[in-house]
């Protein structure tokens, strides 16, 4: 079937409608939006790290302190995504990626202006994180609506956004502070970041309408109920001279059958209009956030594999230049053990969705042996020695981190998961989820390191959260099917126990003739 597009007279702020996923047409300007979003959002983030030395001399204060700024955004970021889910269900995901935009750049342009750390709390922790939450989820969730086919490696490929952004960022915010001050050059950041809202007015809301196809085809009812309404009226005709009621042949009082009775004489009296039972019934209100998700226990596994895979995803990265120093590794060098980590992660990212879009394959499968290779990079750390050796392990965790990092969250629209019609609401609490790990991951690192006196140990951490995530993740499947079995057994029981339906006779008409000719002789009789 072609598929077709209602004509529309403002292309960017009316409705996309389909009869069925179209895999390209304007998701693939989603795509590009949804690229920008990522440049500003996470790649701002990991790209903050060049203003941490002036804030401590601004500010005096230690770096310990400086890095709450960034943690502070992160869980707030992550924290609220439910809100994030519930704003995008009742107003629509445009207006709710604009609003966030706005917030984003109005936190960042005000903490320009701070004269404490506390100020920064405030205005970068909370209100752009809030405006980065508000910003992410929405796009992310919109563009797998837009592909089904091609979602994983177009989602994957557009998320390289923050990655290209720590390569332009970084070193244009260092050459604009010798020019003009931290200071202006943060404004310039939160100004810049003003595009988010502009990506946001490129999600046009998209519809599918795939019960056009089967109004189109007449259900199998209408020939039983055409020959019942037809009986109806045999029985009528003939039956016109006996005042009784036969109880018997009256398709009314048949059971199961009440689809064909025919229309009162009352309703004709008072001018009301018979009740089409066949009208489908209204469609169900949106929820704005379908906590049903909670009782499906494969997302609930993969929730959790969500939770202890975080702790993974952000230390190596925090982690890996004192730990390139502590073995004697200079300055300039660290910093191209970190750059070719970025590098790898790009080429992970796409891989990853050109491997996934591959039919037939099994997702969730792929994603686990991804995970199960970047627990291995994680323990490889601690045994590497030198420059070459730390520099072989940041491409392979950074490839490996890509293959995860760009898919885990489209991987909720799988069936495996939840489904594409609940992966809004079920992203919403995955994310929230995430945030407890976010929070506690970095923290923990820490008191590790602070303890043994080795980094090593955050890089033990870390694997272990990861292959906890692993074994969580190799849960999803078999939960899935065993709760789809169990639903299957018990429709079965249900089936069983209710028995088949009650059937009509098969010579009723009969009847009804039969009766009817002899009152007519005893008419004639008379």
């Amino acid at each position: 079937s072609k598929m077709t597009v209602k004509a529309v007279k403002m292309p960017c702020t009316s409705a996309n409608v389909y009869t069925k996923v179209p895999d390209g047409g304007w998701g693939w300007t989603v795509a590009f939006a949804f690229f920008v979003v990522e440049a500003l959002t996470y790649g701002i983030i990991k790209s903050f790290g060049v203003f941490f030395n002036d804030l401590m001399e601004s500010f005096d204060e230690t770096n310990s302190r400086i890095s709450w700024i960034i943690s502070i955004c992160v869980f707030v970021q992550t924290f609220t995504a439910p809100l994030s889910t519930v704003l995008s269900n009742r107003f629509g995901h445009r207006l709710v990626v604009m609003a966030g935009g706005l917030l984003v750049s109005t936190g960042m342009v005000i903490a320009s202006f701070a004269r404490s750390v506390v100020d920064m709390y405030v205005t970068i922790g909370i209100v752009s994180g809030l405006g980065y939450c508000l910003s992410f989820l929405p796009t992310v969730t919109i563009l797998s609506q837009y592909f089904d086919k091609r979602r994983s490696l177009v989602t994957a490929v557009a998320s390289t956004g923050e990655c290209f952004a720590v390569f332009s960022f970084a070193p244009a915010i260092t050459a604009l502070k010798e020019q003009i001050g931290w200071r202006y050059s943060m404004l310039s950041v939160g100004v810049l970041q003003l595009g988010i809202t502009a990506c946001g007015s490129l999600l046009r809301p998209i519809v599918i309408r795939e019960q056009e196809a089967v109004k189109a085809q007449p259900p199998e009812e209408s020939t039983e109920t055409k020959y019942m309404l037809e009986n109806e009226q045999t029985c009528t005709s003939i039956e016109s001279i006996d005042s009784g009621v036969d109880i018997t042949t009256s398709p009314s009082n048949v059971p199961g059958k009440t689809k064909a009775e025919p229309k009162s004489e009352e309703p004709k009296q008072h001018g009301q209009n018979p009740v089409d039972n066949n009208s489908t019934p209204p469609a169900p209100k949106t929820k704005l956030l379908d906590f049903s998700v909670m009782r499906d226990y494969s997302f609930i596994c993969y929730a959790f594999f969500g939770l202890f895979a975080t702790l993974g995803f952000f230390a190596p990265s925090l982690y890996i230049i004192p730990l390139s120093r502590s073995l004697g590794i200079g300055k300039d060098h660290s910093a191209y053990i970190l750059s070719a980590m970025a590098i790898a992660e790009v080429f992970g990212r796409i891989f990853a969705g050109w491997l996934l879009n591959r039919k037939p394959i099994r997702k969730i499968y792929i994603e686990l042996v991804c995970v199960v290779l970047l627990s291995v990079a994680l323990v490889a750390f601690p045994f590497a020695s030198g420059f070459w050796g730390l520099m072989i392990c940041s491409v392979y965790f950074g490839f490996m981190l890509g293959t995860v990092a760009g898919t885990h969250i489209p991987l909720l629209a799988e069936d495996d998961v939840v489904g594409i019609e609940r992966m809004s609401s079920a992203a919403g609490v995955y994310v929230f989820i995430q945030s407890l790990a976010g929070l506690a991951g970095p923290p923990l690192a820490g008191v590790l390191v602070d303890t043994t006196k080795n980094y090593s140990s955050a890089f033990y951490s870390c694997a272990a959260g990861m292959v906890l995530g692993a074994v969580f993740l190799a849960l999803v499947r078999p939960c899935k099917t065993g709760l789809c079995h169990q639903q299957q057994q018990q429709q079965q029981v249900e089936e069983s126990t209710a028995g088949p339906p009650p059937e009509l006779p098969d010579d009723f008409i009969d009847m009804d003739i039969g009766k009817a000719e002899n009152s007519g002789k005893g008419s004639d009789s008379v």
